[in-house]
């Protein structure tokens, strides 16, 4: 009986086990219809969400596309130079981009000096998936404001005129294209905004008075005005009124030549350009002097017309000059100047800060060579009295050697200063050259005097002379010499007398020709080379950009080296012009219509 139990228990159990196993696999099969439904429904979710991306997607590139053709229609239609009316031009640009339907409005502003033109378009874009959730459509719209406006400029033209310039009729392409510049310029800015500033530099720069006399220049002499600058210098664009500026002495480091008994200041010739003391490094003639600050067209291209080429190449201090000019560091100078009458009224406060967002200040460096040397007379020869004695009535030059130490004159006196005279006729006639204890005109020379006395021969006896013999009697005597021997100052001496005639014409005659070029020719002055020259470009040049003055630079035929130059000291690859002849009237119209940029506002 038990067994049988518990065989009826085993067989309830064994049932039990395949009623549950049975249950779990149909919860099992129902469950996997659960999870294949709510994998439906994510994958909608998330076809939902990617289809929104898709239209949103889709709407914003149409919508990219209508405002990059609305951007080029407006900047188009804004320039002062487009001929067409803004509406005219606007309607083209959406017309070919096969966009007319969607230009909804055109409104243009306009004035002497700006043009501002503002449109707007609008569309809509069917959706393919967000029409799912009740959203049939997307708004595409696009708008924008573009000016082109020109307000207040600040220019320097920084033009190369050294000798170069006279080849290959590149200074007169030079001449047609600078003048076109300013008169475009001109054409295109309200009365009263345009300062144009000309700085023409060879081996130096040369600066009118007017300006020079509200600067802290040194006074040695007042025969030209130039600034010998310091590397430091470069490394800022400012000039301010209160610093000493170191004048460069007035000398030609190139020639033999003495113009001792003239004005070396006076033009000869009647040609531009020439003077009474060959080819200074530092220019006499009004045609060199930088155009400071001003707005008469016709001034400016006469100014450009008188340009003359000559002398080495200096980029470094043309490029200083050009930006002191735009400086704001310069505003109590050009003030005063302002009150002389000597800078238009319209321009007082400029230079303007670099902060004044209505401001623009642009330099246009251009140059057909690269740096060359430049020469200066040494600091110990600059100043002061110099050894050499010169009498003006006689034009006569004696040099004060020192003590006599030696007895050089065959006097005896030891004690004494010891002169060398180069060589002059005496009133007598005779040859005066060699050593001696004056300077001539300050001492006395010995001359023979005859006198004719009559004499009576014989004499009657009554007392009476019968007859008369003439009879000369010479005596020596002392006469004072001609004229009065001065000390020649420095900057006097080389401003009429260049070095090289001083070593070969005073000092050859009895150091010999080489000791005297090595102290008074080679050993006077001192030079910049190419590559000091070159750093000291660069520096003001980054120091220029660092402020947020815009540099244009134009290569005109320049060699390889002086591109380089240019190239670095550009604002940026498309601010270099590298051209060749009539070339040079593309580059000055291309930055005056950089110049007067376009801006979109909006």
């Amino acid at each position: 009986m038990r067994e049988i139990e518990q065989d009826f228990l085993r067989g309830k159990i064994r049932e039990n086990r395949l009623g549950m196993r049975g249950w779990l696999m149909r919860f099992a099969r129902e469950e996997d219809g659960v999870i294949v439904g709510f994998a439906v429904f994510l994958f909608l979710i998330i076809l939902m969400i990617g289809g929104v991306g898709i239209d949103v997607m889709y709407s914003e590139m149409k919508r990219t596309k209508m405002q990059h053709t609305l951007d080029r229609a407006i900047l188009a239609a804004a320039d002062l130079d487009q001929t067409r009316s803004p509406d005219e031009v606007v309607a083209d640009y959406f017309n070919k981009a096969g966009m007319s339907d969607y230009l909804s409005n055109v409104t243009v502003s306009e004035g002497l000096n700006y043009r501002q033109v503002e449109a707007s378009a609008k569309t809509e874009t069917k959706t393919m998936f967000m029409k799912m959730v009740g959203v049939d459509t997307l708004s595409v719209p696009a708008s924008g404001t573009a000016v082109e406006r020109i307000g207040n400029i600040e220019i320097s033209l920084v033009l190369d005129v050294s000798g170069s310039m006279n080849s290959n009729s590149r200074l007169t392409n030079l001449k047609v294209a600078a003048k076109e510049f300013v008169q475009t310029m001109d054409d295109n800015t309200e009365d009263g905004t345009l300062s144009v500033s000309i700085v023409p530099y060879a081996t130096q720069v040369s600066g009118p008075t007017a300006l020079f006399d509200k600067l802290n220049v040194t006074a040695e002499h007042t025969y030209s005005n130039c600034v010998d600058f310091d590397s430091n210098d470069f490394t800022t664009t400012a000039i301010t009124p209160t610093q000493e500026l170191q004048r460069t002495a007035h000398f030609d480091p190139w020639n033999e030549n003495d113009w001792r008994d003239d004005d070396p200041s006076y033009p000869v010739g009647g040609r531009t350009g020439s003077y009474n003391n060959g080819d200074p490094v530092c220019e006499v003639d009004p045609s060199r002097q930088m155009v400071v600050l001003q707005n008469n067209t016709q001034e400016l291209k006469d100014f450009i017309d008188d340009m003359w080429g000559g002398g080495n190449t200096s980029i470094d201090i043309g490029m200083k000059w050009g930006t002191a000019l735009l400086d704001p560091a310069l505003q109590p100078a050009i003030e005063d100047m302002v009150d002389d009458g000597t800078v238009p009224a319209d321009f007082s406060g400029r230079p303007f800060s670099y902060a004044d967002a209505e401001s623009l200040k642009v330099i246009v460096l251009m140059t057909d060579g690269k740096n060359t040397t430049q020469y200066y007379i040494k600091d110990e020869f600059s100043e002061g009295a110099s050894n050499i004695w010169w009498n003006e009535q006689e034009e006569i030059y004696s040099i004060y050697v020192g003590q006599d130490e030696f007895d050089e004159d065959n006097d005896g006196v030891t004690e004494e200063p010891l002169f060398y005279w180069p060589g002059h006729t005496d009133p007598d006639g005779n040859w005066r050259q060699g050593w001696f204890d004056h300077a001539w005109g300050n001492g006395v020379y010995e001359e023979e005097e005859t006198t004719k006395e009559k004499v009576c021969k014989s004499y009657r006896r009554n007392g009476s002379c019968r007859r008369y013999k003439w009879v000369k009697t010479t005596t020596t005597v002392e006469v004072d010499e001609p004229g009065e021997a001065v000390v020649v100052k420095y900057p006097d001496l080389w401003a009429y007398t260049s070095p090289r005639w001083v070593a070969d014409q005073l000092y050859a005659p009895w150091m010999g020709q080489s000791s005297a070029r090595s102290y008074w020719d080679d050993g006077v002055q001192g030079w910049y080379g190419t590559s000091t020259k070159n750093s000291r470009a660069k520096s003001v040049c980054d120091a220029a950009k660092d402020e947020g003055i815009i540099v244009f630079t134009i290569g005109f035929e320049a060699p390889s080296e002086g591109q380089a130059v240019l190239k670095d000291c550009a604002s940026s690859d498309s601010h270099y012009f590298d051209v060749d002849g009539l070339e040079i009237r593309d580059a000055f119209a291309a930055i005056a219509t950089s110049i007067r940029q376009l801006r979109l506002t909006q």
